[in-house]
Formats: structure tokens, sequence, C-alpha cells
């Protein structure tokens, strides 16, 4: 019924637990549940650590695949992972999700129809360490977009013929936005089970990891325009600010204050992927 795809690079203390709660998910109505985690360049015990919970798994007569690919990359990471999918719907999720037991069969509930379909649950940041990063978090999630949308962060997942709509994912820094961007608004499909994914701490990460998040979404559409046509916009408007700024006025200091500083110098980002934790 459902493919879990969990792209991995060096998540050793992230990836075992993410696995057991995906272990403790709700079963799908309709048939069992694989998950594939797709190890990708790691130089820790990431395999050997989602490969201890393959008895687990095959205990609940479900599956887990680990595939360990020489080289890096969370795009090669997706399309190899296509050679071992079982089942019909495709779910992603990042390496250090915590899913809730409901989320998994929600999911496939809402992408069981013969129309495209892309779905999500609703998202929540753990507490952050850092007083700058767990402020900044908890405005985030109060932004129209991450509170009443179909965000997709973290988690996502897609019917049949929603994968149809794309071959290979392409070489792009949004792999998530790429996706997104395949459907109309009016084809994504939210539902109540809950998921959480930890924030990156410090006032400087914030600036690096939102620059690529910016960078990302700009290159979707650069190199997708007819796709981006079709979103709705996100960012709230004057109005939609005002009534942020008055519910929380330091986090909306916080938030402005690290989008702003991304368009600066300070902060240059490093080479690869910064993490969002």
């Amino acid at each position: 019924m459902i493919s879990v795809i969990i792209p991995a690079n060096n998540e050793e203390g992230y990836i075992g637990e993410c696995l057991d709660l995906l272990l403790a998910s709700d079963p799908p109505a309709k048939g069992p549940m694989q998950a594939i985690v797709v190890a990708n360049g790691c130089s820790d015990d990431t395999v050997g650590e989602a490969s201890a919970r393959i008895p687990a798994f095959a205990a609940k007569s479900w599956q887990l695949d680990v595939l360990d690919l020489k080289e890096g990359g969370k795009v090669g990471a997706l399309n190899a992972s296509e050679e071992a999918i079982l089942h019909p719907i495709r779910v992603y999720i990042d390496a250090d999700i915590h899913v809730t037991p409901p989320l998994m069969a929600q999911l496939a509930e809402a992408l069981d129809r013969p129309e495209p379909a892309y779905a999500g649950g609703r998202p929540g940041i753990r507490r952050a360490q850092s007083f700058v990063s767990e402020r900044y978090a908890r405005f985030w999630e109060k932004l129209p977009f991450m509170a009443t949308g179909v965000p997709g962060c973290g988690v996502f997942g897609v019917n049949p013929a929603g994968r149809a709509r794309w071959g290979d994912f392409p070489q792009v820094i949004a792999d998530d936005t790429f996706v997104r961007y395949n459907f109309a608004p009016h084809e994504m499909h939210g539902v109540p089970a809950t998921y959480s994914w930890p924030i990156t701490e410090g006032f400087a990460s914030l600036v690096r990891v939102r620059r690529r998040q910016d960078e990302g979404l700009e290159e979707i559409r650069t190199r997708f325009p007819d796709l981006a046509a079709q979103m709705e916009e996100t960012a709230p408007g004057k109005a939609e600010k005002l009534s942020l700024f008055l519910r929380d006025p330091l986090g909306f200091v916080i938030y402005a204050s690290v989008a702003l500083t991304v368009r600066t110098p300070l902060f240059a980002n490093r080479s690869g992927w910064d993490r969002g934790r």
C-alpha cells in the first residue's frame, strides 16, 4: 500500500529513532508498509543503525530495506529508491523526522484516489536549545503557510498519478519544493496527524539555512516557471504581518532579522547543504 523513502546522509543518532517511531505507526487500512532508507555517502554508522531495525519491521510483517550508496546527495538517493519501491503510494520523509502513530495511515487514505494527489500532515518543530532558534521556530509555525497550508516540510506523500508527473528527480536544491510545485492547490490534501523535526541552533546557522531555502525557491521559479505559475502566493500580506507582529513582537523581530541578514554577505554559506539542525 505505502512505501516510505528516507534519504540519509550521516544520520547516526537520528535514523534509529526515526525508524522506531515509524514502526509504531498505525497500520494502513489497505495493505502493508515498506520503509526504504537510502544511505548516501555516509561515513558514520547510519547503515548499521538502520539495518538493526530490519527484524523489528519483519516482526510486524512490514519490510525495511537499507540501500548503501557510496556517492552522497539527496537527489541521487531519491532516484535510487525507485528500484526498491514495492507499493504504489510514496511518502518521503527526512531522517530526523518524528512521526506520530496516525500519520502514515492518514496519508495513505488521503492518497488513495485515482486523480493526482499530494498530501502532508501538520508540522511542528521540536524545542530548540538556543533562545533565538526557539523564538524563530515558534514564529515560523504561526505563518499562514505553515499553520493552515500543506507545506510538506520534511514529510510529503504522492499517489501513483501524482508521481507520474515527473521522471527522475532533477538536480535542484529544493527537491521538496519541486514536488509541491507539481500540484495545484486543489490537489493538495492536509491530514490532522502531526510530526516534528529539529531546527538549526543559533542565529548564524538560521541565516545559512534560510539562505539555502531562498536560493532553492528561486532556482525552482527560474528553472520551472510553468510549475511556479500555478502556485498560490504564500508570503503573508501587510495585514497578516501586522497581526503576526502584534501577537509575537520579539519573534517577528528575530524572524525578520534572519530574513534581512540573508541578503548580506554575513555568515557565508559553506559548500554543500547547510542542515536544518
